[in-house]
């Protein structure tokens, strides 16, 4: 309970600043309408319409948790889960190019670390090039690749699945090579009193020590990995996916149904980093550390 109240009194504080801005961002609209009709809207009356706009500057809390019941679970309960209107179907889409992203991104972070660690002229020359294919904004090369793969003919999941790669990768490869490289001399220079071969190093003593690197890195690579796939549902124009969800909501003016697929990406994300937290903490358990 004590860990909880904490928790509780931010998303409590939160909340409330959260009502008090859609007050102050709705409040001219509330009052040019009234003005219109020729009504004079009371201090209650005018809280009241600001959090009931149909396209609110900003909408509130229970309008967004409202779009959100509307989007999941009325529709698990009609049997449209996988409605064209449903968050479900839309998150299942996102989700899909987030885990094939993910599954490539962190095979190669993974691989890449291996080799800078084991390999001085891949680490003089892969890790810086790693290192600045991060300076470029997300934003830039997602049309590029998208516009490249099209004239080959190759749509879809591949190109998100590889924008999500693109931003995993690399917290895989930074965590994992500190992970490999946190064994101390003292240790390495045991092995080699037991005649330890670079193979049962890495086996017995690197890799062990960088499991706890490498779930960290991983939960960090899943975010990434998801915000990749929304990215990449942008510029294509998509019609499924929760950014295709956002697009859709900004054309036509529908702020409730942008950020009710904001918190369905948050949500995933959570969910998808939690996973990550309970394999981790199963992993260490076997491994005999404490957790």
């Amino acid at each position: 309970m004590k860990s909880v109240l904490p928790i509780l009194t931010v998303v409590a504080a939160i909340v409330v600043m959260w009502y008090a801005a859609a007050i102050g961002m709705n409040v001219k609209w509330a009052r040019e309408q009234a003005a219109r009709q020729g009504v004079e809207l009371g201090f209650t009356e005018l809280v009241a319409d600001t959090w009931s706009q149909d396209r609110p500057r900003l909408p509130a809390p229970h309008q967004v948790l409202e779009e959100l019941w509307n989007s999941t679970g009325a529709k698990i309960l009609a049997g449209k889960t996988w409605s064209k209107r449903s968050l479900i179907y839309h998150g299942w889409i996102t989700l899909s190019a987030t885990l094939a992203g993910f599954a490539i991104g962190s095979l190669a972070g993974i691989l890449l670390a291996v080799g800078i660690v084991h390999n001085k002229a891949m680490d003089m020359s892969v890790m810086p090039w790693a290192i600045a294919s991060q300076t470029i904004p997300i934003l830039a090369i997602a049309p590029m690749i998208i516009v490249v793969l099209n004239s080959i003919g190759i749509q879809g999941l591949i190109p998100k699945a590889i924008i999500s790669a693109y931003l995993s990768f690399f917290p895989v490869v930074v965590g994992m090579v500190k992970g490999l490289r946190a064994p101390g001399r003292e240790q390495l220079d045991l092995l080699k009193t037991y005649n330890a071969s670079g193979a049962q190093t890495f086996w017995k003593l690197r890799l062990p020590a960088s499991v706890p690197y490498l779930f960290t890195s991983l939960k960090i690579g899943m975010a990434a990995s998801l915000v990749g796939a929304i990215v990449g549902e942008l510029p294509t124009g998509a019609i499924r996916g929760l950014g295709a969800r956002m697009l859709t909501g900004s054309y036509y003016g529908q702020t409730i149904q942008i950020w009710s697929a904001l918190f369905a990406a948050a949500i995933l994300a959570a969910g998808l980093v939690g996973i990550i937290g309970m394999i981790e903490k199963l992993m260490l358990r076997r491994m005999g550390v404490r957790t």
